[in-house]
């Protein structure tokens, strides 16, 4: 029979002891809803960028050209932060 630990003994929750590790955890298999680009109604604002929990937003030479899904959880912040006039992110459900 193994002894329980003290509180002690118990790692501190929420510590990350290796800083940079986000890379090497897929979390996007947590999604139930996924971003979809409108190519041609994006303006390269990069809000979504910016404003994206989980740096799934993929920029290259300046400009919004995708998600990362591996590590997208379809939290919706980016198509919220989106320009109103613009919507060039929706979501949509996962599968369709």
């Amino acid at each position: 029979m193994s002894r329980l630990k003290s509180w002690k003994e118990v790692p501190m929750a929420a510590v990350i002891e290796d800083a940079g590790n986000a890379e090497t955890y897929e979390t996007g298999g947590w999604r139930t809803f996924k971003p979809v680009l409108d190519k041609e109604k994006c303006i390269h604002c990069l809000t979504c960028w910016i404003s994206c929990p989980d740096t799934a937003i993929v920029v290259k030479d300046e400009k919004m050209i995708g998600f990362n899904f591996k590590h997208c959880k379809g939290c919706g912040v980016c198509a919220d932060v989106c320009p109103k006039k613009v919507t060039a992110i929706t979501m949509e459900q996962e599968g369709k």
